[in-house]
């Protein structure tokens, strides 16, 4: 299995999350500019995407449909961050090709027994999400 820091991960999330927290993860692209996702996946080959899904708003559904009918980016695991679970739009979410939902609620749970904590833990560093959680409040 891959540790979790060799793997590149692009964070596509809004400019107020702290550049200096990342400083010392050399394998996390931050980008708050919804235009540079396909050439910032064409530069660095992510194997990780991380949307925030308030930041990315109506732009979503066609940034995942894009990832999906491309065979370029088969390979590419997709998470997006939600504030709030929402059974409908977390559905067509799955649908359109995201691998893993994660809630703000799951984080704050202490349960090391949670899959979704599991998951998040073998995507990306614990403290990447932490961080995350941080910027929705």
């Amino acid at each position: 299995m891959i540790r979790t820091r060799s793997k590149r991960v692009l964070l596509i999330a809004p400019i107020a999350f702290p550049d200096q927290l990342l400083a010392e993860y050399d394998n996390v692209k931050h980008i708050s500019v919804i235009t540079a996702i396909f050439p910032c996946i064409h530069e660095i080959k992510p194997d990780v995407i991380l949307f925030d899904h308030a930041h990315m708003a109506d732009h979503m559904e066609r940034v995942l449909r894009r990832l999906q009918t491309n065979p370029f980016y088969k390979h590419i695991k997709i998470c997006c961050y939600k504030r709030n679970e929402s059974v409908t739009a977390d559905a067509t979410l799955k649908v359109l090709g995201v691998h893993h939902m994660i809630y703000h609620a799951d984080l704050q749970k202490e349960s090391k027994s949670s899959a979704t904590l599991t998951t998040i833990n073998n995507l990306v560093n614990a403290s990447l999400v932490k961080l995350m959680a941080g910027v929705a409040h």
